[in-house]
């Protein structure tokens, strides 16, 4: 029958057609969220992809290629002592200082080359959580009892969180480490001590690229900031030399690529994007032309980017439609958050929560956002509700977490999110 086989497709048809003939094109809330999602969309890519993702794709495909799966397991696996996983967990994931999309790459990196569900979601919660600048600015603006609950907070969130994933997910994770224990282990190409300043030297030019201006124009981090791209160049300068001696990379190939980078940074000093991207390009080209575990990198990293930057493009342009940017409108008009998150009330606490889980907030925005809201009457539970919840999750963040984990994994998780922020926020609004 026609009903019983074509139902789905005229549905859809139907639905599309609805959507388009309701459409409020010209209704100026709509037009502005239409704006807000593209503009959102286009300030995403000129400050993160190429500064935040790209490096980090560089260190998720590296996790995979040179790592082996038995030092994964060794530390953060199934089987490894829970202290030693989730110490190292939290502590590695901290060291980081990354947003919540930033750390995505590298959570799929350690989740799949054998790191327990536990261990992981505690790296993956810790990344954008446990951000020392973060937390130092969340004292110095907001105040010193929520920057010191804040700490408290998303160190211990770290851990419960990836101990109640372990543990709700227990019976899955002793069928992978009935599969692990099958694996052959892989041979191990070079000493531990290389492969630490290996990736010693990726993090380094991570974190310093992406090093962000504090309050004060003055002190010791500003004199970080002030030299962040020599920092960056001194790392760059580390890497190459390591792939050409460690690496059996060509010294030609390295020196060939260094010289536009040197050129574009001696007559572009004031942006330093253009000796960066010609850096990336040139270590892609070289790598990808290579053979070997150089080539494996380049294609490990290349499968992160393809499967992650879709997913996180297309979930920042829906954040932006919905939410617009800090300090602008989107679809949901930013007076009803205002309004529903004063005083200390559960529902208060509990919409805070979730409308931190949604939005993006980029390493550090997430203090001057809260500064105005508490200045519109937010109450002091809910805004560290928001702090625990905002900056470790995102709509973007979910999208991809749901392609490594699976629908369930993702949806438990979100909701351990949800549920501890918002009795967090709850007993500090009793105390405070």
């Amino acid at each position: 029958m026609f009903w019983k086989s074509e139902w789905k497709p005229l549905t859809l048809i139907l639905a599309i057609f609805l959507a388009s003939y309701w459409l409020p094109v010209g209704a100026n809330r709509f037009d502005n969220a239409l704006l807000e999602a593209f503009h959102l969309m286009k300030w995403y890519a000129r400050e993160h992809v190429l500064l935040c993702l790209v490096p980090a794709f560089f260190i998720a495909g590296a996790i995979a290629v040179f790592v082996s799966q038995s030092s994964v397991m060794k530390y953060l696996g199934a089987r490894a002592r829970k202290i030693l996983a989730y110490s190292v967990a939290s502590v590695s994931g901290s060291v980081l200082a990354v947003c919540s999309c930033t750390v995505l790459p590298l959570f799929a990196g350690i989740y799949r080359m054998g790191a327990g569900l536990g261990p992981a979601t505690a790296f993956l919660y810790s990344g954008p959580a446990i951000n020392v600048l973060a937390i130092i600015l969340t004292a110095r603006v907001l105040g010193i009892e929520i920057g010191i609950a804040r700490a408290v907070g998303a160190i211990l969130f770290s851990v419960i969180i990836g101990l109640l994933m372990h543990l709700i997910f227990r019976k899955e994770e002793n069928q992978r480490i009935e599969a692990q224990i099958a694996m052959p282990e892989t041979p191990v190409e070079r000493p531990l001590w290389q492969n630490a300043l290996f990736f010693a030297t990726l993090v380094g030019i991570l974190v310093f690229a992406n090093w962000g201006k504090p309050t004060d124009d003055s002190g010791f981090w500003y004199s970080v900031f002030h030299f962040k791209w020599t920092i960056t160049g001194l790392f760059t300068a580390g890497l190459g030399v390591i792939l050409v001696l460690w690496f059996n990379l060509k010294w030609w190939k390295i020196v060939l690529i260094s010289v536009p980078v040197l050129i574009t940074a001696f007559l572009f000093p004031d942006n330093p994007i253009i000796p960066f991207i010609l850096g990336i390009i040139g270590l892609s080209v070289i790598t990808s032309v290579s053979k070997g575990e150089s080539s494996e990198w380049f294609s490990s990293s290349w499968g992160f980017a393809k499967q992650i930057l879709p997913l996180l493009l297309l979930g920042v342009l829906a954040a932006g439609l919905f939410l617009g940017r800090p300090g602008q409108e989107g679809l949901i008009p930013s007076e009803w958050v205002s309004r529903l998150v004063g005083g200390n009330s559960l529902r208060a606490n509990l919409f805070a929560s979730v409308v931190g889980a949604f939005m993006y907030f980029a390493t550090l925005t997430e203090v001057p956002i809260l500064q105005g809201l508490i200045g519109n009457g937010m109450g002091k539970g809910p805004a560290l509700a928001l702090l625990l919840s905002g900056p470790a999750l995102s709509l973007p963040n979910m999208l991809v977490i749901r392609s490594v984990l699976g629908t369930k994994k993702t949806l438990v998780f979100i909701t351990l999110v949800i549920i501890m922020a918002t009795i967090s926020g709850l007993l500090f609004g009793f105390i405070a």
